[in-house]
């Protein structure tokens, strides 16, 4: 079975021999595939409201075991976002009633950030959804292929720097 990244690549193999375009199958690929899950998570979390990227925090502080605080920077650090980016999603997600900011009881300079049980709650509902989605969309493939995906994925991730 062709797809439209076949045919892409065989106008390239026709419109410049020499060009190596086999890897815009992959990458092609790998980036329809993004769209369609970018897609998809987004309309399986419509129904908890969240910003883009607080679905992401909530899940870090659940996420990080009980007592689900973790502090602003190491929230930061583990998403890969700016501290204001992360300032502005906390805000938001505390003005919701899904976190609230505590003294930390070891540095009385610095707060931590902790899920409400309401937070909790929404998170792991959201998850619940989330990871159904996930599951629907590997279902075709059988455990050795996702096994096989899976450990291919990673071994491309691991060629990057952290």
């Amino acid at each position: 079975m062709h797809d439209h990244l076949d045919f892409v690549v065989s106008q390239w193999e026709s419109a410049m021999p020499e060009l190596d375009a086999s890897s815009m199958k992959i990458f092609g690929r790998m980036l329809r595939v993004m769209k369609h899950l970018g897609k998809m998570r987004a309309q399986a979390l419509e129904p908890f409201g969240f910003r883009d990227g607080e679905f992401d925090v909530l899940a870090t502080l659940r996420r990080s075991g009980a007592p689900y605080c973790l502090s602003p920077t190491q929230l930061y650090k583990s998403l890969l976002v700016t501290s204001g980016a992360m300032t502005n999603r906390l805000n938001h997600l505390e003005e919701q009633g899904l976190i609230e900011r505590i003294n930390d009881p070891d540095d009385k300079r610095s707060t931590l950030v902790s899920l409400t049980s309401y937070g909790r709650e929404r998170i792991e509902q959201a998850l619940t959804v989330h990871t159904e989605t996930q599951n629907a969309i590997l279902a075709n493939l059988s455990d050795a292929q996702r096994q096989q995906l899976e450990s291919l994925l990673k071994d491309l991730l691991l060629t990057f720097p952290d």
